[in-house]
């Protein structure tokens, strides 16, 4: 059974609190593991979450803020100790290539060949995912250093209709050849295509976005996604700070999910100048242009994806 969820190994920003540690967000994704910005500790929020090294596959890095990126000696070193076989992919600002590999040799130990860097430069670019069940894209956001979000999007699919297959006389091999080809000749020498026969399944989508301004960036990222994991750093009476520093308030980033018809919203990367009773008010101030399913997350949750959207136009419209 495949497995879809974000596990939040770390909720906050620059600083770490009692309650919350630096960044780290493993998204799992059908026997895949991204791990999204691990900042320090997030080897040891792993060991607390149940999580191993060879449960990795991908390590995406948005910047080279501490905050963002100081766990990935650990993990690399883990990966190493841990004897991982299967390459693992590492993304991140080509802009901070020398900040990388001062990070990935950061101490003795005995290396692996198996990390392949996968270097990001440009406002927007494709990264190559092989076979996975997934591609990947990264655009350039709005901070002070250069920094990156990432959209993994899974490729539509089709239904197929029984009662439609068997009212044209499509059959076994014919339905596999359907599918794939788009057009099948029956053998009564009927032509049926794909559309009469099929709706198109959407595939899910998610955006990760962190340290940023408000730009189109952000937006393009989050348009249509089934959830987006979005850092929400102020709240709203601090938008003058957050605009100085290049970081988002809730309700900028609720503002965000609205445009996009975003179906949850995930909110993180809390700065440590507010108290745990000011939480909720990042939900609702979240809440003022977001309609839809808002989860304000905490250390060590787990967040499902949300269902797959229905089926809901022919397959070739």
């Amino acid at each position: 059974m495949s497995l879809r969820e974000l596990l939040v190994l770390g909720s906050a920003s620059a600083v770490p609190t009692r309650t919350r540690n630096h960044n780290g967000y493993l998204l799992r994704w059908d026997g895949h593991g991204l791990l999204f910005d691990p900042g320090e500790g997030t080897q040891r929020q792993m060991t607390l979450a149940g999580v191993s090294a060879t449960d990795l596959t991908w390590i995406c890095v948005t910047h080279f803020h501490g905050d963002h990126c100081l766990g990935v000696p650990g993990v690399v070193q883990r990966i190493a100790r841990d004897g991982v076989e299967h390459e693992v992919n590492a993304a991140f600002p080509a802009s901070g290539t020398e900040y990388w590999r001062r990070l990935r040799h950061a101490a003795a130990f005995h290396d692996t060949a198996v990390i392949r860097e996968r270097p990001v430069s440009g406002a927007r670019a494709r990264l190559d995912t092989g076979d996975a069940p997934f591609t990947l894209t990264a655009c350039r956001l709005d901070h002070p250093v250069e920094s990156y979000g990432y959209r993994l999007e899974e490729p539509d699919g089709v239904t197929m209709l029984p009662a439609e297959l068997a009212a044209r006389g499509v059959r076994g091999p014919l339905v596999r050849r359907l599918r794939e080809e788009g057009v099948v000749t029956t053998p009564d020498g009927r032509t049926v295509t794909l559309e009469e026969c099929a709706v198109r399944r959407p595939g899910q989508k998610v955006a990760f976005v962190m340290d940023t301004g408000v730009c189109a960036a952000a937006y393009e990222l989050a348009e249509g996604v089934d959830m987006l994991i979005i850092e929400s750093t102020y709240l709203d009476e601090d938008r003058r700070l957050a605009a100085e520093r290049a970081h988002l308030t809730a309700g900028q980033a609720g503002a965000v999910a609205a445009a996009g018809g975003v179906r949850h919203l995930v909110l993180t990367h809390f700065s440590e100048r507010y108290r745990a009773e000011d939480e909720e008010r990042f939900r609702r101030q979240a809440a003022g242009p977001f309609r839809g399913e808002i989860t304000l997350v905490r250390d060590l949750d787990r967040v499902p994806l949300p269902r797959r959207r229905p089926a809901a136009r022919p397959a070739g419209g």
